[in-house]
C-alpha cells in the first residue's frame, strides 16, 4: 500500500515535530498509510494549471478527495487522490450525479398547488404533474408562502428541521442555510437528534456522560499492539467507512489491515456476514435480530456467576451495579438472565454464550458496537447493556480494551491530527451542536424529536414525553426540506403519506428527482458540489487535511447554489444583506481559511497564505502527535476518576440511573433491561415468519447515488436486492435473480432476490436508501416498484426517553412475484409541461 500523500504541508515548529518523528517512521506499511503526514515545510505551489481543454481539478466529497478530469467544460472522470489509502469504488457514480437522467433541471411547481392554491389535492403529491416556472416566480412563491403561513398559523407552523446527509462543505451547507433564512426572517419549528443514533445519543449522557457515538474511540495503532480479541457487534467498518460526514479519509481501511497484520482475533456478531468479517476471516455468530440485549445479559450472567467480573473496577468506576445485579441474577423477578435463558431468546447456544464470557474475560477485549442495535424498539437498552458488559470486564481505559461506539462511522479510530477546525456559516441563531454532529442543534424557536415529525403532523396539540420532559406537538402547515430525503430515511412510508396530506405546502431543494422531490409542491433545482466552490476538512476523526472543494463545471440547466437561492428568499423577505453580509462565495471561503490559519498559528503551525493553498491543487496536510496516534478512550478517567470524572450525575459509569428512575417510564427502566420489541423473528406475538433488517448499502450513501448509473452494478432486474438465505428461498420457489414481493401489514415492495449464505436463515436484508416508487401514488399501501425497505418498518419510537426511530424493527414474508413486472419510473423525469412552456 502506498503512503504517498501528494499534499501541501503546514510548517510545524520543533515542539510539534521532533518528539514524534522517530515513532512516526516505525511500523508496517499499513501503519504508515493511516498516519503518514510529513511534518516538514513544503509550500511549493504547483502553480497555475496548464491552459488547455483538459484540466485536473482538486475537490472532495463524502466519498473522499479526488481530482475531476474536465474536458471542454464536462467532467469526464473522477480520479482518486494519490494519498487516499483506500479510494472509494463509488466515484464513477458520484460523477454521474451531475448528468443523471433524474437531474432536476428547472424550478417546478405542482400543477394543482399552482392553479388552486396551497393545500390543493394533497392526495396527488407524487404523481409528477409539475409546471415549469421562472426563478423569479419560484422565489416569489416561496417567500409569499412563508409569509402567509406565519401570518395565518404562527411561526411554529413552518417546519425547517430539514434532515439528511446533504453534501460536505463549510459554506454550502443547505440545512444550515435554510435555518439561517428562517431565523433571520422570523422563527420556525426545528428538530433535535438524528436517525443514525437517535436512541444512543440520548441514553449515553446518563450512562457515560457524553454523546460517545460521535467521539473518538481507541485508535487502530493501539488495537493492533494491545488487543487480543476484537468483537464487531453489528459493526462493519470496511463497508461503512467508504463515506464520511465531511470528506472521507478512509482511515479505517488501513486500520483494519493493521488488525489483520497483527493477528488480532476477531468475532463478528451480526445476522449478515459483513465485509469486515470476510476480510478478517472473523468467527461469525448470528443472534436473531433485536435480541442483542438478551445475548449480552447471558454473557454478563456468566461473568458474574463464574467470578469473572472485575469487582474492583465496578467499585471504583461504576455506580449502580448493585441495583442492577438483582435483575441479572433473577432475584428481583424470579428469572435469572443466564445463558440458557438468553439462548432461548437470541438463538445462540448457551454453551457459546458461556464460552464468549470466558474468552472476553481472559483476553484484552475490545467491544465495537455499531448503530443498528439501537435503531430498534427499546434501542436504548443495547448501548446501555454493552457498556455494562464492558464495565464488568473492567478493561475500560486500558490500551486495547473496553468498548468503542464509533468504529462503525466515518473511520472512527483513525488517529486525529493537529488540525485547526474550520469555521462554518452559522444558522443565524447562535445555537451550537456537538463537534462532528451539526444536525444536533436546529436553532428554531420550537423543536421536536426528528423521528417524530410524522406523528407531529398527524397529532398537533398532543403532548409527548421526551427525555424527562413533556412537549406539545405544534401544528405544522408547511415543511421546507433541503439536502435530505425523508421519503427514504423515515419509517412506515404509508403512514408518512397520510401525514403529508396534512401539509398545505412542501418545498424541496435538490438536484435529483428523489421521491421527496416528487412529493413536493415547489421544487427548486440546486447545484451539486461539483458546480460550486467550498472548503472542508478530510476525515471526521482524522482531520488530516483541509481540502479545497473546487468548482469543476458550470451549473447544469437552471440549477443554482443553495446559498444563492436562500439569499434570494431572504432578500424577498427583507433580510438579504443580513443573510449574505455582503460577502461573495470566495469571501466566505477565504474567511473560513483565515480563521483556521489563526488557530493553527496558536498551535505552533504556519499554514500557507490562502491563494497558495487554493492554487496548489493539493490538500493541505497536518501533523500527527504520538499522543493522538496512540489514543486510549477513557484512559484519563481510569488514571484519575476524580480529576477526569465522567459527565454523569455521579461522575462514574451509571448502570442504574436515578434520573431515569424519576421519569417513571414504562418503556425505559432505570437499568438495562430485556424488553420484547413489538415484533421480531420468532417473537412471542409476531405474525410473520421472517425478520426484516436493513444494512448500509455497499454502493450508496443511504439514498445518495441511487439515481445514478452506479445502480446498474448491484440492482437485480432494476430492483433493490433482497438478501435471502437458501433455506428460506427454496421452500418458496425463489431462485437467485427472481423478482420477489416482500410484504407485511404496513406495506409491500418489489425487490430482486439475492440468494446467499451471507445472511442467516430466517432473515431478509434489504439495504436502506432505495428510492420509493409506488405504482399509484394516490393509493396508500400501493406496491413500491423499486424496493424502499421503509415501506415495511414501523414508525414507532424507541421509547419515551429518546423517541428515536426503529428502522431495524420488522417482520414480514417474501414470495416470488409472478405478475407483469411494472416499470421502475422513479429514476427518470416526472410528468410535466415541456421545457419550452413556462408559466408566469
Amino acid at each position: 500500500m502506498s503512503n504517498k500523500t501528494d499534499g501541501l504541508y503546514v510548517a510545524a515548529t520543533a515542539d510539534v515535530a521532533s518528539p514524534t518523528r522517530r515513532r512516526f517512521l516505525q511500523g508496517s506499511a499499513a501503519t504508515a498509510a493511516i498516519s503518514a503526514m510529513p511534518f516538514s515545510l513544503s509550500l511549493l505551489s504547483s502553480g497555475a494549471m496548464a491552459q488547455s481543454t483538459t484540466k485536473e481539478i482538486l475537490s472532495g466529497c463524502h466519498w473522499g478527495v479526488f481530482k475531476g478530469v474536465v474536458e471542454d467544460g464536462r467532467a469526464v472522470k473522477f480520479i482518486p487522490w494519490e494519498g487516499d489509502p483506500h479510494a472509494s469504488h463509488m466515484l464513477d457514480g458520484v460523477r454521474d450525479s451531475i448528468y443523471s437522467q433524474s437531474r432536476i433541471r428547472y424550478p417546478m411547481v405542482r400543477r394543482a398547488w399552482l392553479e388552486q392554491g396551497p393545500g390543493a389535492d394533497p392526495d396527488g403529491r407524487g404523481e409528477g404533474d409539475f409546471v415549469r416556472v421562472s426563478w423569479e416566480k419560484a422565489i416569489e412563491l416561496v417567500a409569499g408562502e412563508i409569509t402567509r403561513v406565519r401570518g395565518e398559523y404562527g411561526q411554529q407552523a413552518i417546519f425547517g428541521g430539514s434532515y439528511g446527509w446533504k453534501s460536505p462543505g463549510r459554506l454550502h451547507n443547505c440545512q444550515t442555510l435554510l435555518a439561517r433564512t428562517l431565523n433571520l426572517t422570523g422563527s420556525y419549528t426545528s428538530s433535535s437528534g438524528d436517525y443514525s443514533t437517535g436512541a444512543a445519543q440520548v441514553i449515553l449522557p446518563y450512562v457515560s456522560g457524553s454523546i460517545e457515538v460521535y467521539e473518538q474511540c481507541t485508535t487502530y495503532p493501539v488495537l493492533a499492539e494491545h488487543t487480543d480479541l476484537m468483537v464487531f457487534w453489528g459493526c462493519d467498518p470496511r463497508n461503512n467507512s467508504h463515506i464520511s460526514w465531511q470528506v472521507a479519509d478512509h482511515g479505517a481501511f488501513p486500520g483494519v489491515e493493521m488488525l489483520k497484520a497483527a493477528g488480532v482475533k476477531t468475532i463478528s456478531i451480526d445476522p449478515v456476514r459483513t465485509k469486515t468479517a470476510d476480510y478478517l476471516d472473523s468467527e461469525w455468530i448470528t443472534p436473531k435480530p433485536q435480541t442483542d440485549v438478551a445475548m449480552m445479559m447471558g454473557i454478563a450472567h456468566t461473568l458474574l456467576s463464574e467470578g469473572l467480573h472485575d469487582q474492583e473496577f465496578l467499585d471504583r468506576y461504576v455506580s449502580g451495579f448493585e441495583e442492577f445485579k438483582p435483575y441479572l441474577t433473577g432475584e428481583s423477578d424470579g428469572q435469572p438472565k443466564d445463558a440458557d435463558w438468553a439462548a432461548e431468546i437470541c438463538g445462540v447456544e448457551a454453551d457459546t454464550l458461556r464460552d464468549l464470557a470466558r474468552r472476553f474475560a481472559s483476553n484484552r477485549t475490545m467491544l465495537a458496537l455499531g448503530y443498528a442495535t439501537q435503531r430498534q424498539h427499546h434501542g436504548e437498552q443495547s448501548t446501555w447493556m454493552l457498556i455494562t458488559l464492558a464495565c464488568m470486564l473492567g478493561q475500560i481505559g486500558l490500551p486495547g480494551g473496553g468498548y468503542g461506539l464509533s468504529y462503525h462511522y466515518s473511520s472512527g479510530g483513525a488517529p486525529t491530527h493537529e488540525s485547526p477546525i474550520l469555521k462554518s456559516i452559522d444558522n443565524g441563531s447562535g445555537a451550537k451542536a456537538a463537534e462532528g454532529a451539526a444536525w444536533l442543534a436546529g436553532g428554531g424557536g420550537v423543536s421536536i424529536p426528528v423521528a417524530r415529525f410524522v406523528e407531529t403532523l398527524l397529532n398537533p396539540g398532543k403532548t409527548m414525553q421526551y427525555n424527562g420532559r413533556e412537549i406539545e406537538l405544534p401544528l405544522i402547515k408547511m415543511a421546507y426540506w433541503a439536502g435530505g430525503n425523508p421519503f427514504a430515511h423515515h419509517q412506515d412510508r404509508n403512514e408518512m403519506l397520510k401525514a403529508w396530506r396534512e401539509l398545505d405546502t412542501f418545498i424541496v431543494h435538490d438536484f435529483q428527482w428523489t421521491a421527496t422531490a416528487r412529493h413536493a409542491d415547489i421544487v427548486l433545482p440546486s447545484t451539486t458540489s461539483y458546480e460550486r466552490n467550498d472548503i472542508e476538512q478530510v476525515g471526521d476523526y482524522a482531520l488530516s487535511h483541509i481540502v479545497a472543494m473546487k468548482k469543476l463545471v458550470e451549473p447544469q440547466f437552471e440549477a443554482r447554489n443553495d446559498f444563492d437561492i436562500f439569499a434570494a428568499v431572504a432578500d424577498k423577505l427583507g433580510k438579504g444583506y443580513e443573510f449574505t453580509q455582503g460577502r461573495s462565495e470566495m469571501d466566505w471561503i477565504r474567511g473560513f481559511y483565515e480563521g483556521a490559519k489563526i488557530e493553527a498559528r496558536a498551535k505552533g503551525m504556519e499554514m500557507p497564505v490562502f491563494d497558495v493553498f487554493w492554487d496548489s491543487n493539493k490538500p493541505l496536510a497536518f501533523p500527527l502527535k504520538d499522543e493522538n496516534k496512540y489514543f486510549v478512550r477513557h484512559e484519563s478517567f481510569r488514571n484519575d476518576p476524580i480529576l477526569s470524572a465522567l459527565g454523569t450525575a455521579t461522575g462514574k459509569f451509571e448502570i442504574y440511573s436515578r434520573a431515569i428512575a424519576g421519569y417513571e417510564y414504562d418503556d425505559c427502566p432505570p437499568h438495562p433491561t430485556w424488553m420484547e420489541p413489538i415484533e421480531r423473528l420468532d417473537g412471542p406475538t409476531t405474525r410473520y415468519p421472517l425478520g426484516i433488517s436493513s444494512n448500509h448499502p455497499r454502493s450508496r450513501l443511504h439514498s445518495q447515488l441511487c439515481g445514478t448509473s452506479l445502480r446498474e452494478t448491484y440492482a437485480v432486474q432494476n430492483r433493490e436486492p433482497c438478501w435471502i438465505n437458501p433455506k428460506d428461498a427454496e421452500p418458496r420457489g425463489i431462485k437467485d435473480g427472481d423478482v420477489v414481493r416482500v410484504f407485511n401489514d404496513r406495506g409491500q415492495i418489489l425487490a430482486g432476490a439475492m440468494v446467499t449464505d451471507d445472511v442467516m436463515p430466517g432473515v431478509l436484508i434489504v439495504s436502506e436508501g432505495g428510492w420509493f416508487d409506488p405504482i399509484n401514488p394516490r393509493e396508500i399501501g400501493s406496491l413500491c416498484r423499486y424496493g424502499d425497505v421503509n415501506n415495511l418498518t414501523p414508525g414507532i419510537a424507541t421509547s419515551k426517553l429518546a423517541q428515536g426511530n426503529c428502522g431495524q424493527t420488522g417482520a414480514g414474508d417474501v414470495e416470488k412475484f409472478t405478475g407483469d413486472l411494472p416499470e421502475v419510473t422513479v429514476f427518470s423525469q416526472p410528468k410535466s409541461m415541456s421545457d419550452s412552456e413556462t408559466s408566469a
